[in-house]
């Protein structure tokens, strides 16, 4: 989710669940300790439970960016183990790492004596001509013994070479069976599953299967109401969060904030266009968006002016 899950994205879906877990883009150790990019660590306090991801490969500079990121108050450390871009496998990070299970329990061991918060990993069943039987339960079982007691499998290999990373978040076969195995073989992890998700009833149908926990990219990002406004009565049985019109207007003072400080009105509303997927107006919602953010001065009124595109009444 790099370029997407920033911190206005994550504020917006913080008002739809109360209780999800959020995760920021992939932020690389290289950059917080050799680049002093600490930028990067910036959040909203409102988006707590909220977990940094982090690239690298070497052990005790991602030591040094986990604990960045644990005295930022990031509530766990999450180690990248299956992005497969190219500029990511050309630091050896993201999803390269499924070759390299030692190193990866080396990182593990390192970030966990680094940090008190919880460090955890986010892999692939397995990389190019790998046979997934044989690799994930080796990878799980490095890292178990290194100590990591949460891990999010994304259930596709990756292809490194000939296939873009758009190519490989589809075309590579998902493989939910084995995920679900590794949870029965592996009793002591807790096993979240990653690919392919696109509704609420799915995550249901898979926690229901026995895993622990599941986790929603893309369908999150581009439909965020119609897959977080539910998720907190449905999965937690808590109230949970706002509807898309009331996080709308729990937006404008955030907005407002931001357009104040120097920031521009589309950084923000980029990450809401798909409020109000599938319902009447939402095509009126994205344009009137799209067209006007941009413009020169744009600030809250804009999307005020958009939301009664689809709520004629709305203040």
């Amino acid at each position: 989710m790099m370029d997407w899950t920033d911190r206005h994205c994550r504020y917006l879906h913080r008002l739809l669940s109360r209780r999800a877990l959020l995760y920021t883009e992939m932020v690389t150790a290289p950059a917080l300790v050799r680049g002093g990019a600490l930028h990067l660590l910036e959040y909203n306090r409102e988006e707590h439970p909220v977990a940094l991801q982090l690239g690298g490969s070497e052990p005790a500079e991602l030591a040094a960016a986990a604990r960045l990121g644990a005295d930022a108050g990031y509530d766990e450390i999450n180690l990248n183990c299956g992005c497969p871009s190219d500029r990511v496998q050309s630091g050896t990070f993201g999803a390269v790492l499924m070759k390299h299970p030692e190193l990866v329990a080396d990182c593990v061991t390192a970030m966990r004596e680094a940090v008190d918060v919880e460090v955890t990993v986010k892999c692939r069943i397995g990389v190019d001509d790998q046979e997934p039987e044989e690799v994930l339960p080796d990878f799980l079982d490095k890292i178990a013994a290194a100590g990591c007691r949460r891990v999010t499998i994304h259930a596709r290999k990756a292809w490194l070479q000939g296939l873009s990373p758009k190519e490989n978040r589809d075309i590579p076969p998902l493989d939910y069976p084995l995920v679900l195995r590794m949870r029965q073989a592996f009793p002591d992890l807790h096993v979240s599953i990653n690919g392919g998700i696109t509704s609420l009833e799915q995550a249901e149908g898979l926690l229901g299967q026995g895993l622990d926990g599941v986790m929603v990219g893309r369908a999150a990002y581009h439909e965020p109401a119609n897959l977080l406004c539910g998720a907190d009565a449905r999965i937690y049985g808590d109230p949970g969060g706002l509807g898309p019109e009331g996080a709308v207007q729990e937006m404008l003072p955030y907005i407002e904030r931001h357009v104040s400080a120097g920031g521009k009105l589309g950084q923000v509303t980029r990450h809401m266009l798909g409020l109000f997927q599938g319902r009447p107006g939402a095509r009126a919602w994205r344009r009137h968006l799209s067209e006007n953010a941009h413009r020169a001065g744009a600030g809250p009124e804009v999307v005020q002016e958009a939301l009664r595109l689809v709520v004629p009444d709305a203040a």
